[in-house]
């Protein structure tokens, strides 16, 4: 056992590590982290976490994603917005099992397609008015222009809607980026309205993948998680900030078969090399292409083994 900051779940400062790791996916930093797991609630975190002044520069640019308008792109558009598709009937549920009137607020929109999905799908108003927030200045004008969403950029703790008004607040892969995810959530149930919902969804630290992949999960992502979230580390903090758990998914077609892929060949990450800015011939591009489709394609039946025994390596909330 070592001492190290404050736990964010407990204050316990002492923790045990559990390994080592630097950035395999985006290679922003050649700089070695540890991850550990507090002694009193066993929360898994970063330990120390980088600075907020440094944070950024673990960030590539366009991290936040928008395809050009390519023929290649619109392929992959058009696969995204497929693989969406269990994102979107998971919010549409929660909305009307809640039949709650108000903003649908998706947190850390990105390049706005979930929010154009749902709005196209809902085009007489019966999902509520649309709007996104994000950090990046980059994301929300391409969510404007691109994909017609109107976005807000700053944090969600300085919104300025007003109390009550939102029928329901989404963060997809959000709390495990940010310092105090407690502060996330108290704001968003100060939005919500009475009957309105939260739909959150994290890496699952209590994963088969973790187990099997350890420092090369791609759910870990390090430096840039903060937080690793096992499923009773985000229902105690949902509780903690006056929420009720109402339902857990565990497979995510987008996440869960392209992070075991990822993990596998990280070197194969179509974003990351395209982020990374490798130099490929098309024939090059194209192997590597079809190579992680196929571990993709491998990658589902474990991945849908590993959600039906509640431990697959993402959960939705």
């Amino acid at each position: 056992m070592f001492q190290g900051d404050p736990c964010p779940g407990c204050g316990e400062r002492e923790i045990r590590v559990l390994f080592q790791s630097t950035d395999r996916l985006y290679t922003t930093t050649s700089e070695v982290f540890q991850v550990v797991e507090c002694r009193g609630c066993r929360l898994i975190r970063l330990n120390p976490q980088p600075a907020p002044n440094q944070l950024h520069k673990y960030y590539p640019q366009n991290y936040w994603f928008s395809p050009e308008k390519t023929q290649t792109a619109r392929l992959e558009q058009l696969y995204r917005r497929m693989v969406l598709m269990d994102h979107l009937h998971f919010v549409e549920r929660a909305l009307q099992d809640s039949e709650q009137h108000g903003i649908v607020l998706d947190v850390g929109c990105g390049g706005g397609l979930f929010l154009q999905m749902l709005m196209e799908r809902h085009r007489t108003g019966a999902a509520g008015p649309c709007m996104g927030l994000d950090f990046s200045l980059d994301a929300a004008s391409s969510a404007w222009h691109r994909s017609g969403v109107p976005v807000m950029v700053g944090s969600l703790t300085d919104s300025p809607l007003a109390p009550g008004s939102c029928a329901a607040v989404t963060m997809f892969h959000v709390l495990e980026h940010l310092f105090d995810p407690a502060s996330y959530v108290e704001a968003a149930h100060r939005l919500l309205a009475p009957d309105g919902r939260l739909i959150v969804q994290v890496p699952n630290a209590s994963s088969w993948q973790f187990l099997l992949f350890g420092e090369r999960w791609n759910g870990i992502d390090v430096p840039r998680h903060l937080i690793d979230f096992r499923t009773r580390d985000l229902d105690r903090l949902l509780d903690a900030c006056g929420f009720e758990v109402l339902r857990h998914k565990y497979f995510s077609l987008r996440d869960n078969p392209a992070g075991m892929a990822t993990s596998i060949a990280p070197q194969l990450d179509p974003m990351s090399r395209r982020l990374r800015g490798v130099e490929e011939t098309d024939r090059t591009r194209l192997f590597k292409d079809l190579a992680y489709l196929g571990l993709v394609a491998a990658s589902v039946p474990f991945t849908v083994l590993e959600a039906a025994c509640r431990a697959g390596a993402t959960v939705m909330i």
